[in-house]
């Protein structure tokens, strides 16, 4: 029940009946009351004096007074100068809030027909998966949940960059240091595997620039002349050549990668509807490159190398292919994007992509808008800020990232050891105990990431998260546990039991406020592209909830209405809960 389009209706019906016209939709104009007012929702009277001919007080008055005369749900109104305050009975949100707890999925919308694709994770093949790929993926995951809220057919996809001069040398690296090794001769996870050749191969390359230096060579020179890369990236040419060796050591590190990804996608709850690969769309671009350049819209260079010329719009020059033949990150974004638009019938496609990606994301649009694309429009970069942690904190093996499997387990482990410091676990059988360490520990991590912006850079603090008190996933946890124990307790949701004659207190009625703007929540989070204002929006229910279990008995209520009402109430927050955190991506225990 939307309280501002009700008014707005019964406001047409007073201005018809008063002042015998009927006004245009878009001059109804409603709000909710500020604080400092009395009433729920405000109605703007300027644009009706030309209708009713008086000044605003007049028609403030006349309208309030109909209302209020003709409408049983409204019990007092108050004018401020231009503004007509209306207050709804307590009957009127006691209705409201039968209508929420009897209503299947509480503020997710209606179909719509529109179908949605969403990018997110993109790793490269190279490296495990680190701190900035979790807030992908928890974007990636939350949004799309998100748009499906709002209705949409989403299509989750990830974008595999397994090809290129990076895993080059990986490959490079583990042919001249590995002797044959394997993820499972070491033991260790495949991801974390290749990624330690990468690191290799940048010790070699520095040595050998240092090496280069002191016979003479520049910075500059050193680094492109280093005998390595350049044996990196002949050896890129032979994977694009198709070189059979190279091609088959390709396969079988990527497939060590892989399977780590994996793992980590399933701790982190993230699936795909379908994975891309570039090594099988890099080609499409290079069609479209070699179209583009026949028609004129591309030009080649001396070298061979071939540009896009963006000076016009006030850019610089774009390089789409090498001098040697080889593609580069723009040329697979536009086969991949053309692959999309030609499978789908897609109303947007969203990339979930870091802020350092802003211009790549520009060049895209107006590359293919240049090829004649019109569906470029559609394209939107969701761009988000990184994340920093502390100094000193939790440092990856290399020293230098924090890494995605190190950072859940500890976020696990901190939740075991602040939950049994907290006691309270006796009842609970040992597998019990680690399934709820996991739904707090993954909790705090991931709805600690999305209550920020997602265009703000952020500093997370693993200790922070893990709260049981702030603005933080267990605190929500242990608000759902707390309420599904009350209504354990309660033996029933007194059912049957009659409600409607109960006159609810100020604070019951803030609440079902909060609940009854839980649709316009998720509308506007999908709008905006921003989990975080669902994120937030579940904390300040579950801090209402605690408020109010502070302040009011429930299960020792002894009027049985009442007490119904009540249970009725928190049982209606807790799905209310559960639902928006569903969103984030966010599992909540039924105990604690």
């Amino acid at each position: 029940m939307n309280p501002e389009k009700f008014i707005e209706q019964k406001m047409k019906e007073a201005v018809k009946d008063l002042y015998k016209t009927v006004p245009d939709d878009k001059i109804l104009q409603t709000q909710v009351t500020r604080r400092e007012f009395e009433g729920d929702i405000t109605a703007v009277i300027f644009p009706l004096l030309k209708i009713s001919g008086r000044n605003p007080e007049q028609t403030g008055q006349e309208l309030g007074e109909y209302i209020k005369k003709n409408t049983p749900e409204i019990e007092k109104f108050n004018v401020v100068k231009g503004f007509l305050n209306l207050k709804f009975t307590p009957a009127y949100w006691l209705k409201t809030l039968s209508i929420i707890s009897t209503s299947h999925k509480w503020g997710y919308g209606q179909s719509t027909g529109k179908t949605v694709m969403v990018e997110f994770s993109s790793p490269n093949t190279n490296k495990p998966l680190h701190l900035g790929h979790i807030r992908n993926n928890l974007l990636g995951w939350s949004i799309s949940r998100l748009l499906e809220a709002n209705g949409h057919r989403v299509i989750k996809v990830n974008l595999v960059n397994d090809r290129g001069i990076h895993i080059c040398k990986s490959m490079l690296a583990w042919l001249k240091n590995a002797g044959g090794e394997t993820p499972q001769i070491r033991g260790v996870k495949g991801d974390h595997f290749v990624g330690d050749y990468y690191v290799d191969f940048n010790r070699i390359y520095k040595k050998e620039v240092e090496e280069l230096k002191l016979s003479g060579y520049s910075q500059e020179e050193a680094e492109k002349e280093a005998p390595v890369l350049k044996e990196a990236q002949q050896m890129l040419v032979e994977w694009e050549q198709g070189k059979n060796e190279v091609v088959e050591l390709w396969k079988k590190m990527n497939s060590w990668v892989y399977e780590g990804f994996d793992q980590t996608y399933k701790s982190l709850g993230v699936a795909f509807d379908k994975t891309y690969y570039e090594s099988k769309t890099y080609l499409l671009g290079k069609e479209l490159v070699k179209e583009g350049l026949e028609r004129g819209v591309f030009f080649r260079k001396d070298d061979g190398s071939v540009w896009c010329d963006l000076t016009s719009e006030g850019l610089d020059e774009k390089l789409l292919l090498r001098s040697d033949g080889t593609s580069v990150y723009m040329t697979q974004d536009l086969g991949t994007a053309h692959q999309r638009f030609s499978e789908y019938k897609l109303d947007e496609h969203i990339y979930v992509v870091g802020n350092e990606q802003n211009y790549h994301f520009q060049v895209l649009k107006l590359i293919l808008k240049k090829l004649g694309y019109e569906w470029s429009d559609s394209i939107y970069h969701l761009s988000y800020g990184m994340v920093e942690l502390p100094e000193g904190k939790m440092k990856s093996r290399e020293g230098t990232v924090v890494d995605a499997d190190d950072l859940i387990e500890t976020m696990i482990s901190t939740a075991r050891e602040t939950s049994l410091e907290l006691g309270k676990l006796e009842n609970m059988a040992e597998s019990e105990k680690e399934e709820l360490f996991e739904m707090l520990g993954l909790g705090a991590l991931k709805y600690f990431i999305l209550k920020v912006d997602p265009k703000k850079t952020m500093l997370f603090d693993p200790n922070e998260s893990i709260d049981f008190n702030g603005n933080t996933g267990p605190f929500i946890q242990y608000t759902h546990a707390r309420i599904r124990s009350i209504i354990r307790k309660s033996g029933d949701l007194e059912k049957g039991e009659t409600i409607d004659s109960v006159i609810l207190n100020e604070k019951e009625i803030q609440i079902i406020k909060l609940l009854n703007i839980f649709p316009e929540k998720i509308a506007e989070a999908g709008k905006d592209h921003s989990p975080a204002l669902i994120a937030n929006y579940a904390f300040e229910l579950a801090r209402e909830f605690n408020q109010y279990y502070h302040e009011y008995s429930i299960i020792r209520e002894t009027d049985i209405s009442v007490r119904s009402m009540r249970l009725i109430l928190i049982n209606t927050i807790a799905v209310v809960l559960a639902n928006a955190m569903d969103i984030l991506g966010i599992k909540l225990p039924e105990r604690m």
